[in-house]
């Protein structure tokens, strides 16, 4: 047995509350070394005879990646748990615990794993409605344009010209405002706002005014009446934070410019010395190495004191029901925990929602945000769907890793996308091949978190990296690609009509095929099972479940079958895939 492998932690994603009842806990080890884990587990306090009473439980191997194996098990209702492993290979039985590995069971409840008391306040707990919103993604300035009269000067007409980094088109809220009935009938029920303050450019991540809207956009009446339309129509509303930086055009930055030294806002940056510039030298931190995009010090007391008002102002004012945060993992963590703080007492189920593009478990423990954008998925996705680069077997590894990387608890509200206004249009990623686009959809759809359409994907709307992303939006529906819309719009559909896909089941990896990805999520002894080709030929997946007499829903094309044998295979076209769902009490080995 390979004991340098073996690897648990109290805490995070190996051991958390799922809700206050239940205790995951995991476990990883060495690819295949180990057979059978059993889980040792009791109250510390509990002794009868001096001897420390316990409980086993088998563990479960709940996913396996390239390297590693995953054991997981569930424990109820205890207030107070040590805990340890015993481990079994062909050869060996150990007992790992927080002490070390022992060839014997410890029979002293302080050789292992400690949770001293099980705290309800310490369950991840996101709004609950997060997990069941079809989001979509708009980029106001180039969405619609509703009001012509505040346009700026020099607008281009609406889609004649590519985008560039300088020009515009006239998008604002009044736009977004007649869009709404497209919407409802898309399915969408959040829409992610990128900033809408007042701001220089095109994109609005140079903000001058927090506390206003754009006059290009609009003012906060215009708001106010989006965001209530908005909720009569079941439909929240998301918006941008950029606290990270501001735009060079902001008044305190602009202050210190003038007045250097002897600005009251020297403090509000990180600012190394004056001049502020030298040449080509900037002597102050910014985003990225944009000239125009100074850096906020979010220690200091009065922007902090700022940055937070602002949250507070939009949300009093509009009723508004996220905060997306811009360049969140380049802030310090305080600011974080304060942002929470005043933004939940104001409004308990407002979504936090941070931009992070790598591993984001420090900023997931309940304490800072909801969630992230997952970009992860996005990368893995993209590898196997349009560029060919990894296998079934190897994109189920990998997104094993991606998914065990958090709790359950923070999967199931984690912002899933397959495009953003930072990344090349789906279909560019695809070489224009639409048969792709529809598989990764599915695939956004049937996955645990919650799905995010960046505006015009759904209608075949084509681009390279920005500005080439952010075009505009097209509204003669004769250039519509209605057969692409339309099965989005049936996925939202099928996600909306099943419990499974909003996140109240298990999820599970099948065992691949060489063109063919599977993967299902169990409830109790309901499944939802998608199959999915990658490939340019016909293929046939067997069905790893006794089916006789149970009846199967495919629930894409709304059609029932009796099954009349447990030997049964979905047949799929070139890139097809299928969403099946049926109803059984049984307990397959499964992959995750």
């Amino acid at each position: 047995m390979d004991l340098a492998s073996i690897y648990h932690r109290s805490g995070d994603n190996y051991c958390y509350l799922q809700n206050k009842d239940a205790l995951h806990i995991r476990i990883r080890t060495k690819k295949a070394n180990v057979t059978e884990i059993e889980l040792i587990y009791g109250d510390q306090y509990e002794i009868v005879d001096y001897q420390w009473v316990s409980q086993r439980l088998s563990m479960e191997k709940s996913g396996s990646d390239s390297l590693f194996d995953y054991w997981h098990c569930t424990i109820t209702n205890k207030k107070r748990v040590r805990y340890g492993f015993i481990l079994r290979d062909s050869e060996q039985q150990v007992t790992y615990t927080e002490k070390g590995f022992f060839p014997f069971i410890p029979e002293d409840a302080g050789f292992y794993f400690c949770l001293p008391y099980l705290h309800l306040k310490d369950v991840f707990t996101p709004p609950s409605w997060v997990s069941q919103t079809i989001w979509y993604q708009i980029f106001p300035e180039r969405f619609r344009n509703g009001d012509s009269s505040l346009n700026p000067v020099d607008t281009a007409q609406w889609g004649q010209e590519e985008p560039g980094l300088y020009n515009f088109f006239g998008g604002d809220l009044q736009g977004i405002m007649d869009a709404l009935d497209y919407l409802t009938d898309l399915g969408i029920t959040g829409i992610y706002l990128t900033p809408i303050f007042h701001a220089e450019s095109n994109h609005k991540y140079d903000t001058i005014n927090y506390l206003e809207v754009d006059p290009q956009f609009g003012d906060r009446e215009m708001l106010k009446n989006l965001v209530k339309e908005c909720h009569n129509r079941g439909i929240r509303v998301m918006l941008d934070a950029v606290f990270n930086h501001c735009g060079y055009h902001f008044p305190p930055f602009q202050d210190v410019l003038k007045n250097e030294e002897r600005s009251r806002y020297k403090d509000w940056f990180h600012i190394h010395k004056f001049p502020l510039k030298e040449n080509d030298m900037l002597h102050y931190e910014t985003f990225g190495f944009y000239e125009a995009m100074p850096k906020f010090n979010t220690a200091n007391p009065e922007v902090k004191e700022y940055l937070l008002h602002v949250a507070e102002y939009w949300i009093t004012e509009c009723d508004i029901d996220g905060w997306r945060l811009d360049v969140a993992n380049e802030i310090d963590h305080e600011f974080w925990r304060s942002f929470r703080s005043v933004v939940k007492s104001l409004k308990p189920d407002i979504f936090i929602l941070g931009e992070i593009w790598h591993d984001s478990l420090p900023w997931l423990r309940g304490d800072q945000f909801d969630s992230v954008m997952n970009y992860p998925l996005l990368t893995k996705a993209l590898q196997f769907f349009a560029y060919d680069m990894i296998s079934p077997q190897q994109f189920m590894e990998e997104m094993t890793t991606t998914l065990l990387a958090y709790p359950d608890t923070v999967n199931n509200v984690l912002f899933n996308i397959i495009g953003s206004h930072d990344t090349p249009r789906i279909l560019h990623e695809c070489s224009y091949r639409k048969e792709r686009v529809k598989l990764l959809f599915t695939f956004l759809f049937t996955y645990p978190g919650t799905p995010c359409i960046y505006y015009g994907d759904e209608i075949g709307l084509g681009g390279g990296s920005d500005p080439g992303c952010r075009k505009c939006m097209l509204w003669n529906t004769e250039v519509h690609d209605t057969e692409l819309k339309e099965f989005v719009k049936r996925l939202i559909q099928v996600r909306k009509q099943s419990s499974l896909l909003i996140n109240n089941g298990t999820f599970y990896f099948l065992s691949q095929s060489d063109s063919c990805l599977a993967y299902y999520t169990k409830e109790e002894d309901e499944i939802l099972l998608t199959v999915i080709n990658k490939s340019d030929k016909e293929a046939q997946f067997l069905l790893p479940f006794p089916l006789r007499r149970k009846k199967i829903s495919l629930l894409l094309t709304k059609e029932e079958y009796a099954a009349e044998s447990d030997d049964l295979a979905v047949i799929l076209g070139p890139y097809e895939c299928s969403i099946l769902r049926f109803n059984m009490n049984y307990k397959y080995i499964h992959i995750r």
